[in-house]
């Protein structure tokens, strides 16, 4: 199976990263990346030319979705989940799913 591997921009707390890199889920964040300050759309580009599922908080990437070709999007509104159930359902989808299928997909968390 090709394993899908996270891109998570400003929006998420590195404490999801924290729990991810535990349960050996390869992520890298916005911040480790040295992408700090970059535009929504900048963050895409970059999570798509690394073959990186992007992870947010930030509905604005729902919008660039419709427009844009990635590698795929997990949102999650801000305040739906605790870190740890964020963590839980981040890793569900990483057991499940291949590269391919988050292709231009948008997963709802």
């Amino acid at each position: 199976m090709s394993e899908i591997r996270f891109y998570l921009d400003e929006s998420v707390d590195v404490t999801i990263a924290n729990g991810l890199i535990r349960r050996d889920v390869e992520v890298l964040t916005a911040k480790d990346a040295g992408n700090l300050g970059l535009s929504d759309k900048e963050q895409l580009d970059y999570a798509g030319k690394n073959n990186f599922v992007i992870v947010t908080h930030d509905a604005d990437f729902l919008s660039l979705a419709l427009d844009s070709e990635h590698k795929g999007i997990a949102y999650s509104h801000q305040q739906k989940y605790s870190a740890g159930d964020l963590i839980r359902r981040l890793k569900l989808l990483w057991e499940v799913a291949e590269r391919k299928d988050m292709i231009n997909h948008v997963e709802f968390l």
